[in-house]
């Protein structure tokens, strides 16, 4: 008998070579997916019934389907996200590596019509989703001092997250050869997203003095 080089996952060289027909033979089906190849049962395609891969295994007329010069079946699918399929069907378990997505395995599934695995991989991005959805938005805050006359173009000007917060009028100052010019302490803020600033992810107890004060005006 001809040796194939698979390994025991059955993901393979591109040159595994055709096993010899034999009644042991009849239960193995190879799989040629873009261009990998993949070794198993035809037990395991059949796991899921109605899927693309049940009926492939079992020659279903109505399915256009081709082989290579080795005999195996011709998927032209990503066969990066074809291991973690094929393994579910194995074992009922979907496991991914850290460079896959759920999105990317979803797609796979839908195109196998393996519906317990689509159902499997919705609920996994939705708990992702919750869990994103519910973690608290931490903001950075800045105060600002400037004049009446600096005050429009200082909160026009804003930019890179920046939004305006809170304005508090702390008084006037004496210009020589000017008109009293009243002055303002500006609170801002900026959202942070996943990455840390060390204490400042917090409202500085100024900043909260002011936000006070500015409230009672």
């Amino acid at each position: 008998m001809a040796e194939c080089q698979c390994d025991a996952s059955g993901h393979g060289s591109r040159r595994c070579p055709l096993r010899s027909t034999g009644e042991s033979s009849s239960k193995w089906v190879r799989l040629n997916v873009g261009g990998t190849y993949f070794l198993t049962t035809k037990q395991t395609l059949s796991r899921e019934p109605k899927s693309f891969l049940y009926r492939l295994c079992q020659a279903d007329p109505e399915l256009d389907s081709d082989k290579d010069e080795s005999g195996a079946y011709l998927i032209d699918r990503d066969s990066v996200y074809f291991g973690p399929v094929l393994n579910y069907l194995r074992h009922g378990k979907l496991v991914l590596n850290k460079n896959l997505t759920e999105e990317g395995a979803l797609e796979e599934a839908e195109f196998y019509n393996i519906t317990s695995l689509i159902k499997l991989i919705k609920e996994k991005i939705r708990e992702r989703d919750a869990k994103i959805t519910h973690t608290p938005v931490k903001h950075v805050y800045r105060v600002l001092q400037c004049q009446e006359e600096e005050l429009t173009q200082m909160v026009s000007t804003m930019s890179d997250g920046w939004k305006f917060e809170q304005l508090v009028n702390i008084g006037s100052s004496y210009n020589y050869g000017n008109e009293d010019q009243a002055e303002f302490l500006c609170v801002v803020s900026k959202e942070l997203h996943n990455h840390s600033y060390g204490n400042n992810s917090q409202p500085s107890e100024k900043a909260k003095l002011l936000q006070e004060r500015g409230s009672r005006i």
